[in-house]
């Protein structure tokens, strides 16, 4: 059975002081899948949940280069943007396989390709804005 929390945001800078507390609250889920549209917040997110497993880098939304590698005490956190990937074929040449087989955080902004190929447990994040508000809807899958 899924789980799943909705949570309202009434301002984009509610959104940092989110990430610890999703993080807490579900067990420090390996892969996050964040479905928003453009300014939703997504990037701001997974920069906070970064911060949040301890990780100092600088971070960016990996717009042109897919996938940007973050590290942390524990280990590494890969951050995705398929915005621009057109099939599947696309995924499997920069090899989704072994990132999403890790085992360390795999964060995906426009994961509408990559949800079908996760075979494990994963958390998925739909955002929602209204006039400036956002609404969060947090599944376990």
């Amino acid at each position: 059975m899924n789980s799943v929390l909705n949570i309202t945001v009434h301002h984009q800078s509610e959104l940092p002081g989110l990430a610890e507390p999703i993080l807490r609250l579900f067990n420090n889920p390996r892969i996050i899948l964040l479905y928003a549209p453009m300014g939703a917040g997504k990037t701001t997110l997974i920069k906070e949940f970064c911060r949040s497993l301890g990780s100092i880098d600088d971070f960016s939304s990996p717009t042109f280069s897919i996938v940007n590698e973050y590290q942390y005490p524990n280990g590494k956190i890969f951050h995705f943007d398929l915005y621009r990937l057109k099939n599947e074929e696309e995924l499997m040449d920069i090899g989704i396989e072994e990132y999403l087989s890790s085992g360390n955080y795999c964060i995906f902004e426009w994961p509408e390709m990559v949800e079908n190929m996760i075979y494990i447990s994963y958390k998925k994040i739909e955002i929602e804005v209204d006039k400036n508000i956002r609404y969060l809807r947090i599944t376990n899958k």
